[in-house]
């Protein structure tokens, strides 16, 4: 079992005398002579055991045990003492130290001990994960930054309230999780949340997922069903890229906002449903609606509280924190355990600009995990990312990138729109605005 060590000690001799010990076990091990100096290698490198001295030159063991675990919940500290300070061990060990050792006594129970503390550090890992898996609410949004705080004190208040809201910012920010923060933190959260993407279906589509159908109203439509409004009934419902809402189904949703009510297709009787909307878009809706592609009415409706979620690059510092919540999350689902995490990985990882936001940040950590070796992340396991990139045009962006697919696929299809927002695997409507935004008519 490889583990990662820590030892702390300001006698210089039994410092290396015991990461000697650990090396020769195939262990990593860091060594400090200082509380202040162990911290700092906390903060740069990944450890699953701390060995340290009760007794430091700027702490007390027991002060620094607190310290750690506030900090670093599933790391387990062993401490050292000299013989007659028994007291202060158990103290510790009431603050959260694993175990202690009387040092020169019981020298041969060292390698045993780290060996039992690293089974401890596997069960807290795995337990850590399966918390923030089951996390709900506000508990989900990961980050300290200004702009982040911002949003999600934001949303925590408009949370309380029963107002639509409206989120807004690039792809990738993370809308839905907080709309799903929002309803868990809403006196709605006991029922639905109900999800759909707007720009992945067509308008025939979206209307019957949106509102449901009666058998025989379409070809296809062979047996009744229930829409997500009628399912968001008493909860919430959430509308992703509602900007590339067709329209026509626009006036619909006006209506049902304002009325509570919706008529299946296919059927004459009136239903209703009392949910709460949240409604998210990457695209300016003030200007779709002077371009005519937005009803200026329903964007009224919809504004009635915005949030703008930030770009990652507007947040580089959550960039650790974000990265450090991926790796553990695809560790559980690859079944690798005891990674490292080197320095360099995390300032490779700033150099980036991320216009793919935290979406592409998950995808680049999943990545770079199935590449490591030796359970080592570092900055060999990542793209070449240049500083440049971010101010220079970059010609492989995601718009330059998705231009040339859809000027490819329409190719292929001769010039046929409808067979290549079937293959594209986006609306018809999403397919001309596309075309539309990059002169491609």
């Amino acid at each position: 079992m490889n583990g990662n060590i820590l030892i702390i000690d300001d006698e210089i001799k039994l410092l290396k005398l015991l990461g000697m010990i650990l090396s020769q076990e195939n262990f990593n091990v860091k060594e400090a002579s200082t509380a202040r100096s162990a911290m700092t290698m906390l903060e740069q490198y990944e450890f699953d055991v701390v060995l340290s001295d009760i007794r430091l030159p700027d702490a007390f063991g027991i002060d620094l045990v607190k310290s750690i675990k506030a900090k670093y919940p599933h790391l387990e500290i062993i401490l050292m003492t000299a013989f007659g300070n028994i007291t202060d061990a158990v103290q510790a060990m009431k603050n959260g130290a694993y175990d202690y050792l009387v040092k020169g006594d019981d020298n041969e129970k060292i390698i045993p001990l780290v060996y039992k503390a690293l089974e401890k550090v596997k069960d807290n890992k795995s337990k850590i994960i399966q918390k923030s898996t089951n996390q709900k609410g506000f508990e989900t949004i990961i980050g300290n930054s200004p702009l982040i705080l911002q949003a999600k004190k934001l949303a925590e208040k408009v949370a309380l309230t029963d107002a639509t809201v409206l989120l807004t910012g690039e792809t990738g920010t993370g809308k839905e999780v907080f709309a799903n923060a929002i309803h868990e933190g809403s006196e709605r959260k006991r029922n639905n949340f109900v999800a759909i993407n707007c720009s992945a279906f067509s308008k025939e589509i979206l209307e019957s997922e949106l509102f449901g159908h009666k058998a025989g109203s379409f070809t296809g439509a062979i047996k009744d069903k229930k829409g997500l409004v009628e399912e968001a009934n008493g909860g919430t419902l959430f509308l992703d890229e509602i900007g590339e809402m067709p329209i026509e189904l626009q006036a619909k949703l006006l209506r049902v906002l304002e009325t509570k009510e919706f008529i299946k297709m296919g059927e004459t009787k009136v239903s209703r449903s009392d949910f709460r909307l949240i409604a998210a878009t990457n695209r300016d809706l003030e200007e779709e609606i002077k371009q005519g592609h937005f009803r200026e009415d329903l964007y009224f409706r919809l504004n009635i509280f915005e949030i703008r979620l930030p770009e990652l690059r507007e947040r580089k510092e959550d960039l650790k924190a974000l990265a450090k919540n991926f790796v553990d999350v695809f560790s559980q689902k690859l079944h690798i355990s005891n990674v490292q995490v080197t320095p360099d990985y995390y300032k490779t990882l700033e150099k980036n600009d991320w216009k793919g936001n935290i979406r592409e940040l998950r995808n680049t950590v999943e990545r770079s995990l199935i590449l490591m070796n030796n359970n080592t992340l570092d900055a060999d396991n990542l793209p070449h990312y240049s500083k440049k990139n971010s101010t220079e045009k970059d010609f492989f962006s995601m718009k330059s990138l998705e231009k040339e697919h859809i000027m490819k696929v329409l190719q292929y299809t001769k010039g046929n729109k409808a067979e290549a927002s079937r293959l594209l695997e986006i609306g018809i409507a999403t397919l001309y605005r596309k075309l539309e935004e990059y002169n491609l008519r």
